[in-house]
């Protein structure tokens, strides 16, 4: 499956509340993406949280960028990634 990093700008800055509320949110967030193939596997989030890169496996960009509109979450930039691991020439 091909991996992705997705770049998105949040101008008021992201809010997930830490507490039960913020668990459901991601939940959704996963099972709308599983519709189209897509998994979730990490985000970054910047000091100021108006910026976050967030890593996916997922079958095309358009498959993200159908989620992400689904999931009312601002898509700036996808860039198909390979992992470079520092330990391979070791």
């Amino acid at each position: 499956m091909p991996r992705y990093v997705v770049q998105r700008t949040f101008p008021k800055g992201l809010q997930i509340p830490v507490d039960n509320g913020g668990a459901e949110l991601c939940h959704r967030v996963v099972e709308r993406n599983a519709e189209e193939g897509v998994t979730w596997i990490s985000s970054f989030v910047s000091e100021n949280k108006m910026r976050t890169f967030c890593i996916y496996d997922a079958p095309t960009p358009e498959a993200i960028r159908k989620t992400a509109s689904r999931n009312e979450l601002p898509v700036d930039e996808i860039t198909r990634v390979t992992v470079l691991d520092p330990y391979f020439y070791s």
